[in-house]
């Protein structure tokens, strides 16, 4: 039905052309501001941080989205934009312009994003100048996503191309994050694209059950950020009859696997990290309890450590559990450390310790399978485990 491919660049999708720059705001030779530009007027669908602070952009692109409507999103990083005062929405509002004018449609078409650090103004006199010389190509995409990147250690980029009883389209993705990452989005920043035709409701609803399956089940280090936003801009130009709630299923699939695969991204990238984790819990009284259990677990600093040092000390994970919030009766519970059994009915389990270390040791990515064992509900959430790089990356962020 879909088939996904890794690499690819957001603009694979027809339709879509980018361009990057730098103008210093990283460093004098990263890139750091860019334009994702569609040829022809798309539908458009957000999700925003849910830290009661919020930048600059995001408070205008929400505003933008009101008509549901894009062409264009200007993106820059090294600079939040954030907690600047009134200063920062008309500079968010110019970027609109700038870019708007360059492209020749309306700033209101144009979402803004920006990422870095908190409390800087944005350097307008280069952003200015740097908005007139991006040129766009189909080609730029990765350039994009490299122009996105703060502490990143590498783009996030993918592609599923869908092929359901003789409907055909695309969708691609582009994403940044690699701290202050947690459930309810976090210092991320994504792009998401499809030639498909999708009613804007749907858009939007389809956006926001992905996000709570993919960014809404990551965590890096428990903080959100001001600047976190998802865009979804779906051109119609496959050619397809419009999706809707009614016959939404393939494009849904589609885009759940595409936003799990660029969250995945993130949290196995995360500032310091060296290993990707995976919780896995099934047998919960409902979906909404292995939720709330999955992700307790994954952002639980005790866990991570043990991970980063190679310990199965799964008395951590039974701990975050039990904090959780999930119903949870000991004598049924059962915990898996990779394929291992570390704990059967709520007792230790007979194995090798001095084995699992060597094997968690020689691993870039740990499951913990949970087994609740009361009922059917199920939920997956992803992690990264917690190393002093983290501690140095982040003493010395400003500096």
């Amino acid at each position: 039905m879909f088939k996904l491919i890794p690499l690819s660049a957001v603009t694979s999708v027809q339709g879509f052309l980018a361009g990057a720059i730098n103008v210093g705001m990283k460093t004098k030779y990263e890139l750091d501001l860019a334009i994702l530009y569609c040829e022809v007027p798309c539908t458009a669908a957000g999700v925003f941080t849910t830290n009661r602070i919020k930048s600059a952009p995001v408070i205008l692109s929400q505003g933008h989205l009101a008509k549901k409507r894009a062409q264009a999103i200007v993106v820059n990083s090294g600079c939040a934009n954030a907690c600047v005062g009134e200063q920062g929405l008309a500079d968010a509002s110019e970027m609109a312009s700038l870019a708007a004018t360059k492209l020749g449609i309306s700033p209101e078409e144009v979402l803004v994003a920006s990422t870095g650090v908190i409390g800087v103004s944005l350097p307008m006199d280069r952003v200015r100048a740097g908005i007139k010389k991006i040129e766009l190509s189909q080609r730029e995409g990765h350039s994009l996503a490299k122009a996105m990147m703060t502490t990143d250690t590498k783009p996030k980029e993918g592609a599923v191309q869908v092929d359901e009883k003789g409907v055909k389209f695309s969708i691609a993705g582009v994403a940044k994050g690699a701290g202050m990452i947690h459930p309810d989005l976090a210092t991320m920043l994504c792009f998401i694209v499809t030639d498909a035709l999708v009613d804007a409701q749907f858009l939007q609803s389809s956006l926001k059950k992905a996000a709570d399956i993919s960014f809404n089940r990551i965590s890096i280090d428990g903080e959100t950020s001001p600047s976190d936003c998802i865009f979804l801009l779906a051109n119609g130009l496959a050619g397809n009859s419009s999706i809707s709630f009614d016959n939404g299923e393939a494009f849904q699939e589609a885009l759940n696997e595409i936003c799990i695969h660029l969250a995945k991204s993130i949290a196995q990238d995360g500032e310091g990290a060296t290993k990707l984790i995976e919780i896995s819990v099934e047998g919960a009284l409902k979906q909404a309890e292995a939720c709330l259990a999955a992700r307790t677990i994954a952002s639980s600093p005790l866990v991570k450590a043990a991970i980063h040092g190679s310990d199965p000390n799964w008395g951590r994970i039974v701990t975050a559990l039990g904090r959780s919030g999930a119903e949870v009766i000991e004598d049924k519970l059962d915990i898996y450390l990779n394929d291992t059994c570390v704990m059967k009915q709520g007792r230790p389990a007979a194995f090798n310790e001095e084995e699992m270390r060597m094997v968690l040791g020689n691993s870039d990515s740990v499951l913990i399978r949970v087994c609740l064992n009361l009922g059917n509900g199920k939920a997956s959430a992803w992690g990264c485990d917690l190393s002093e790089e983290y501690v140095t990356i982040n003493s010395e962020y400003t500096t």
